[in-house]
């Protein structure tokens, strides 16, 4: 048995990458990621990712933060330590909303960059994991579980016809930058 895990096909061009894409998934060959190292418009809906949820998690944090400021407001000025300040009364909602708005503000700023480092593995101090190193740099690489069904020897034929630069086989999942 091979100890291959991943074939990569580095591209030079993203119009080539996108080609090999449609190939490989004509072929019915299950693409693991696409590594680029800068944003190309489209790719997503090409591979069938599924749109992020990551604004009903913001919603979340700034629901958590609207109710912990105008809970804590209202346990502190209405109901724990009532002022009688010119006669008005202690449940005042308009004086309670700046500050309810900026603990939404604060709870979902916090729980999204929290959230955006559970998702993407980028936690401060830990080497990034990429595939090849030249992916954050100048090539465009496709990654393909070499696991599959698949013979190696057609999936480096389909890469290299789409316009592969270059073809590897990666026995390791993700290369460090040390």
């Amino acid at each position: 048995m091979s100890s291959t895990k991943f074939i990569l096909g580095l591209f030079e061009d993203p119009d080539e990458m996108l080609d090999g894409i449609h190939k490989l998934q004509q072929n019915s060959i299950p693409i693991y990621d696409v590594y680029s190292p800068m944003p190309i418009h489209g790719i997503e809906a090409k591979l069938g990712i599924k749109e992020s949820r990551l604004g009903y998690a913001a919603f979340i944090f700034g629901c958590t933060g609207g109710t912990v400021a105008f809970s804590m407001l209202y346990y502190m000025l209405v109901w724990d330590w009532p002022h009688n300040i010119g006669g008005k009364p202690n449940f005042a909602i308009p004086d309670f909303v700046p500050i309810t708005f900026e603990w939404t503000v604060l709870f979902t700023a916090f729980g999204m960059v929290l959230t955006f480092f559970y998702a993407t593995h980028l936690f401060p101090g830990r080497a990034p994991r990429v595939m090849d190193l030249r992916a954050t740099d100048d090539r465009f690489v496709i990654a393909i579980d070499a696991r599959g069904n698949v013979p190696h020897e057609d999936i480096t034929n389909i890469l290299k016809e789409a316009g592969a630069v270059e073809v590897k086989h990666n026995d390791r999942k993700y290369v460090s930058y040390e």
